[in-house]
């Protein structure tokens, strides 16, 4: 028996084994996955569509670009991005199964199967090979990644010289009055609102603690840097809420 002790990382505010993280991830988004993108919609008046609007307009997708999804879910940054290209083809990874199928649904839908893939796969260890992907993205879900460091070096490697991230996520809004109150329709409504919507309030509980684990903007940059990409910036939304972070394999 080894007596090195096992490494740890947050849960919300809970402090849990590395190795127990994903499964309880996973255990969230199966929970909520049927009615996820309601939530999104009630949990932020809407605004998160405005927010990946402007995802896409840094973005700028081109036709016949390859684009990786990570923890994409629902494929909601997918179908912009197909939209906005005009041609190309999006693959969605994310952990969890059942988001996918609520993804492929949508897709089936707007006959947009063919132009779409969708892969259970670990942000950490990506199925794919080096140098595969013209842009990376992922939205809302590298807060959920137990190692945030190990993901960004993993979009590194597939992306193409010359191709480029963008992280979608929750930030910190730089001002301690604006936060305070964000903090408390936060931790007071959005949980509400899950056992409402979802029947499921723990879920939504998580979802607002992991928010307040994750890195500033600065810190965040930081990382980005340090996996290797180039000229990495950042853009606050609705005043830190959320934030895009940007960066290049150059």
């Amino acid at each position: 028996m080894s007596d090195k002790p096992e490494n740890t990382t947050h849960f919300g505010f809970e402090t849990v084994a590395e190795t127990e993280k994903a499964g309880r991830v996973q255990g969230v988004f199966s929970s909520v996955a049927s009615r996820y993108d309601v939530m999104n919609d009630v949990m932020s008046v809407g605004i998160h569509r405005l927010w990946k609007d402007a995802m896409m307009d840094w973005l700028a997708p081109r036709a016949g670009q390859k684009l990786l999804d990570v923890a994409g879910g629902t494929g909601d940054i997918s179908f912009r991005f197909l939209k906005r290209a005009g041609r190309g083809h999006a693959t969605v990874l994310d952990l969890t199964e059942d988001m996918l199928i609520e993804g492929r649904k949508r897709a089936e839908a707007a006959s947009l199967s063919d132009s779409l893939d969708w892969v259970v796969g670990d942000a950490m260890a990506l199925p794919f090979e080096d140098n595969t992907f013209d842009v990376y993205t992922i939205s809302f879900g590298i807060r959920n990644v137990t190692r945030p460091q190990d993901a960004l070096n993993e979009a590194f490697r597939v992306l193409k010289p010359g191709g480029r991230l963008m992280v979608l996520e929750f930030n910190q809004i730089p001002n301690d009055l604006m936060q305070k109150a964000y903090d408390i329709y936060s931790f007071n409504v959005i949980p509400r609102m899950g056992q409402l919507i979802a029947n499921d309030r723990d879920s939504y509980q998580y979802l607002v603690e992991s928010i307040r684990n994750f890195p500033d903007q600065e810190t965040f940059l930081g990382m980005v840097r340090d996996a290797g990409f180039e000229n990495a910036k950042y853009r606050n939304l609705s005043m830190g809420i959320a934030a895009l972070h940007s960066g290049w394999k150059l």
